[in-house]
């Protein structure tokens, strides 16, 4: 066992790490917000001062003239879109695979934890190569490439298995019960699930919503290659191009205030489910 004054290094050694890390997070996520309400020439001067004032000019010109306000409202469709797609097949497919025995169960649980391997990145070109061919082949087809619906199939289809395996995981831990009880009452499997069973997985739920937000609102690779119209893209994709435009033009205030808008969502979903994303990744573990 180790010693007291051990201990006491150990706890000293786990706070410093603390610390740092949260000053890492920290200084360059403020830098940001600061530089968003800069007037650009303040940046000529010591990079290091604080802004003289607050000049929110560059959210209007970040808004309007870099056409942020569409790539946002794209971001939105596309990602609310995989969101409820997405929640519509794992949440019945996950209540299936965690409270019920059937022929190939185990198969298909192996299946979706070898599916938690997959990268979407490595997926880029086999998906547009296949949307291409499938638009050649098929001419009745609607335009697949910059289609909102087809971006948002493919986000949620990608991240089923990861899904599917944190619910039912979950799902796994509720005991009995509470099943038995609404069988004698006489309600069916789907309403013993939807009024009953994911109700009380909401932590494991909303851990899963704000996991997935943040990866379809911070996907780049994706839309980038599926959505080619300038109208059609999402934010981040909008925002690559603004740093590109911003930079040779030096307007640095609407970059930034740009960046604001993108970290903006995530980080005000973030600030009101912290503790149901706390209660999500704590509780469930799994009992295969």
């Amino acid at each position: 066992m180790m010693s007291s004054k051990a201990i006491k290094w150990y706890k000293v050694f786990v706070y410093v790490a603390l610390v740092l890390l949260a000053i890492s997070i920290i200084v360059p996520v403020g830098w940001v917000f600061l530089s968003s309400i800069k007037q650009n020439s303040e940046f000529y001067r010591s990079p290091w001062t604080l802004p003289a004032g607050f000049y929110f000019q560059n959210f209007v010109d970040a808004w309007n003239r870099a056409n942020m306000g569409a790539y946002i409202m794209n971001s939105i469709i596309v990602t609310f879109m995989a969101l409820t797609m997405l929640l519509v097949t794992a949440l019945p497919a996950s209540y299936v695979i965690a409270r019920f025995e059937f022929p190939g169960k185990k198969l298909l649980r192996t299946l979706l934890k070898a599916g938690l391997f997959i990268n979407m990145n490595y997926l880029v070109v086999p998906i547009f190569l296949m949307l291409v061919d499938a638009q050649k082949s098929l001419e009745w087809m609607p335009q697949l490439l910059n289609n909102r619906f087809v971006l948002a199939f493919i986000y949620a289809s990608v991240t089923l298995p990861f899904t599917i395996y944190l619910l039912s995981s979950y799902f796994i831990t509720l005991p009995s019960t509470f099943e038995e009880a609404a069988s004698i009452d006489g309600a069916g499997h789907f309403t013993t699930m939807v009024r009953i069973m994911i109700p009380m997985a909401k932590p494991s739920i909303i851990t899963v919503i704000l996991f997935n937000f943040l990866s379809f609102w911070n996907e780049y690779i994706l839309s980038f290659t599926l959505m080619s119209k300038q109208e059609m893209r999402t934010l981040p994709v909008g925002l690559m191009n603004l740093m590109a435009a911003q930079n040779s033009a030096q307007q640095y205030g609407q970059l930034y205030a740009g960046m604001v808008l993108v970290m903006l969502p995530t980080l005000i979903l973030y600030i009101f489910v912290q503790k149901q994303l706390t209660e999500g990744m704590t509780a469930g573990g799994s009992k295969e």
